[in-house]
């Protein structure tokens, strides 16, 4: 009797995991009519590779559906390059966890990628210690603008990240949550680089078109429902 109810239950659970599996890197008729494609389809990582690099670098792995960071090797970029987009996507972190999403992304010799791109800060809040600064706390753009609400889901559960650039325009949104605004290049953020680490960098946040990046900052973090919207 036991044997058989322990089978069940884990009959049960596995169901669980497919049916929520099933729902992951796929459009829904929406975001289909919308424009939306995906940069991700659970199982390849043909979109991407290795920033500087030709391939997906080995440290980044496809895991149960999502593109987990399980060692060294790098940023990764996505292949295409975009200016103006809407992009949608979930991530969770490790415990005391660190990683960004970066845009607007070059490539040229001398350069990394935080080098060119801003960032939207994917952390664990409450477990590292960038979580004390609402400048570096998840969902900011990096160093420069800090949150307007926290609504950021603790390590080991998934969080829910929204950037939408156009024309200068910049938003990002954590959890539904519009958390940070700002116009790329404008009176404000000039100000906000001249006082800031970036200003040592002449390309930072100049380019107005280039790569999406997955950074890679030394800690496990998953990545799933990556799709983008390019907007006119």
């Amino acid at each position: 009797m036991l044997r058989r109810t322990l089978l069940l239950a884990m009959l049960f659970w596995t169901s669980i995991a497919i049916a929520d599996d099933a729902g992951n890197n796929t459009l829904s008729k929406e975001e289909a009519r919308e424009g939306f494609t995906l940069l991700f389809d659970g199982k390849t990582m043909d979109h991407w590779r290795g920033y500087q690099a030709k391939t997906v670098p080995s440290g980044w792995k496809v895991i149960n559906g999502c593109i987990v960071r399980v060692g060294g090797g790098g940023d990764i970029i996505s292949k295409k390059e975009f200016g103006n987009f809407e992009l949608r996507l979930d991530w969770k972190v490790a415990p005391k966890g660190n990683s960004g999403i970066m845009y607007h992304v070059l490539e040229k010799d001398g350069l990394t990628s935080y080098m060119t791109g801003p960032e939207y800060q994917v952390l664990d809040n409450k477990g590292h210690a960038d979580g004390r600064n609402k400048l570096t706390s998840a969902g900011s753009c990096y160093g420069l603008y800090a949150p307007m609400k926290e609504v950021c889901n603790p390590a080991g559960e998934w969080n829910h990240a929204r950037i939408v650039i156009k024309d200068g325009h910049v938003e990002h949104w954590l959890n539904g949550t519009k958390v940070v605004e700002y116009v790329k290049g404008g009176d404000e953020w000039n100000k906000k680089l001249a006082n800031s680490k970036f200003k040592q960098w002449p390309e930072f946040g100049k380019p107005t078109h280039g790569h999406l990046c997955l950074q890679d900052h030394g800690d496990k973090v998953e990545y799933r429902n990556i799709r983008i919207r390019e907007l006119k």
